[in-house]
């Protein structure tokens, strides 16, 4: 089944898989958002689920069972989708539980705590489950339970609170049916913080038991099963999570201190071991550490080849050593795991611009700006992407959509680098010069030893057209620059206008030769 957007029909992927499945016989195209259809596809029946809006009972979802039904000619099988389409869906928004434990600063406990009842529910083949982006973009909103199950589609709402006061755990929970605003289920529950994986498990089995629904076997299995049972492992999990989600990169040395104390407390946390190799990862690549995070992603990876973050790791480590392919190969295998993985979007997306296939990093990287309400680096790095193959209207369209959410995390993080360097890049491709200076001057105050900030500077300068000016901020740091960002260096594609620039040839070439010995010689001093 190919799905026709204005996106998936500029991807040469998902025509040539298209083609493919027409050559074969077995192709069931479906059109969403008005798509137009590609020259070659537009004498194939093509079903109109423009105006589905997700009635199962409706004519399009029924004619797309039907053209199922002729594909397959499995009576049987038709059959079981006709009477899974009659079916009634029981859909849940899990709306970010409220922290009450009068401390701000365990915020990402409550926050984690719902996070993972979304991943649990979504076990459940018999639910459909809000997605986490969607569920947190309600957080502290007052909203009527009716409001919130329109915007989303939820036949039903799950709303609660979260108080933590030392070893003691306190979760409320309550289950509305959005039709009547009526309470189909709620309770509360005080228990240690050790006991807190049986208590999350309680708590979706007891949903699954108050909508009237059976667990197949694998799903009660999926639910009982946990990365790690350490209580205080898992909290501190929770809190580099949290810091990794904001996404300032001055974090990034709090999420692997914090990550090695989780695995010292649990050696075989594979969640932990995973989020540290991607900080690590990222700090490697902005010259702050020495450690590319290879050694912590294959150990996750080897505590858990089920985990998707684990395979995401070990595709970022490929993807800073311009292994583009191989580390697209991993995440991939990640998103075979979580389609909506957002550490394999967003690596995959990244593999993907390395190869130069831009309109699959714009997919990737799509993906990935949905599943985080605050994310701001996947929808900034779209905007190159669009760029890259020419379509100078496309990323002033994703400029101004990310540029909203860059401001919001200024707005609130001054010296946010990351936001900051990304920031005055979509600042650049929407011509606000101006603007763009003035938040680099402040970006060179505040994180002045920032080599990654300095060169994504140095790209916003290419894109106003100041190659001196980029070449300058480029000077500046390459002399600290690790081999990460060489790599970055010499296949960006902002840098291209540089490329045949004797002073950013001589850079290149100059920091080339260090990187070189100093890998040399950390060879011999480890034989």
């Amino acid at each position: 089944m190919v799905i026709w957007t204005p996106s998936s029909v500029d991807s040469r992927w998902v025509r040539g898989e298209a083609r493919d499945a027409a050559d074969r016989g077995v192709l069931v195209p479906v059109r969403f958002q008005n798509a137009k259809l590609p020259i070659d596809f537009r004498a194939v029946h093509t079903i109109d689920m423009d105006q589905w809006g997700g009635d199962v009972q409706g004519a399009a979802f029924r004619g797309l069972c039907r053209a199922l039904e002729g594909k397959l000619g499995a009576p049987k099988a038709a059959a079981s989708a006709q009477s899974a389409a009659r079916r009634p869906v029981v859909g849940i928004c899990v709306l970010p539980f409220a922290n009450m434990s009068g401390d701000p600063e365990q915020e990402y406990f409550s926050d984690g705590i719902t996070e993972d009842i979304i991943t649990d529910l979504s076990k459940v083949s018999a639910l459909s489950i809000v997605s986490r982006n969607t569920a947190f973009s309600f957080k502290g909103k007052n909203l009527e339970m009716a409001q919130v199950a329109r915007q989303t589609k939820a036949t039903h709402v799950l709303e609660g609170s979260v108080r933590k006061a030392g070893n003691r755990v306190r979760i409320t929970a309550q289950l509305i049916d959005a039709a009547n605003d009526a309470h189909v289920w709620a309770d509360r529950y005080d228990r240690d913080l050790n006991d807190i994986f049986a208590l999350q498990d309680e708590i979706s089995k007891a949903i699954v038991a108050a909508l009237r629904l059976t667990l197949l076997p694998a799903e009660k299995r999926a639910l009982e099963q946990r990365s790690t049972n350490n209580a205080e492992a898992y909290k501190l999990f929770l809190m580099a999570r949290q810091f990794s989600v904001m996404g300032n990169e001055r974090h990034q040395a709090s999420v692997v201190r914090i990550c090695q104390r989780a695995v010292e407390l649990d050696p075989n946390y594979a969640r932990a071991w995973a989020a540290m190799a991607l900080a690590q990862r990222e700090m490697f690549a902005r010259s702050a550490s020495d450690d590319d995070g290879s050694r912590a992603a294959k150990r996750a990876l080897a505590l858990d080849p089920s985990l998707a973050d684990a395979h995401a790791a070990l595709g970022s480590v490929h993807e800073g050593r311009a292994e583009f392919d191989e580390g697209l190969r991993h995440c991939e295998a990640a998103l075979r795991l979580d389609p909506k993985s957002y550490e394999g979007n967003r690596i995959a997306a990244l593999c993907s611009l390395g190869l130069r296939r831009f309109d699959d990093a714009i997919r990737y990287f799509e993906v990935a700006s949905e599943v985080i309400e605050s994310e701001f680096y996947s929808a900034c790095m779209a905007v190159q992407c669009y760029l890259g193959k020419g379509d100078i209207v496309g990323a002033q369209t994703a400029a101004r959509r990310a540029l909203v959410t860059v401001e919001k995390v200024i707005a609130a993080e001054p010296d946010h680098g990351r936001a900051l360097g990304l920031g005055v890049a979509v600042l650049a491709t929407l011509g606000e010069a101006e603007r763009a200076r003035e938040w680099i001057a402040r970006g060179r105050l505040v994180d002045p030893d920032n080599v990654n900030l300095h060169i994504n500077f140095a790209c916003a300068l290419v894109r106003l057209g100041d190659y001196d000016g980029a070449l300058d901020l480029t000077e500046a740091v390459i002399d600290r620059s690790s081999e990460g960002s060489l790599i970055w260096l010499e296949t960006d594609n902002d840098f291209d206008p540089l490329r045949g620039h004797d002073r950013f040839k001589a850079m290149i070439e100059r920091t080339r030769a260090r990187v070189a010995g100093e890998a040399s010689r950390a060879s011999a001093a480890g034989a």
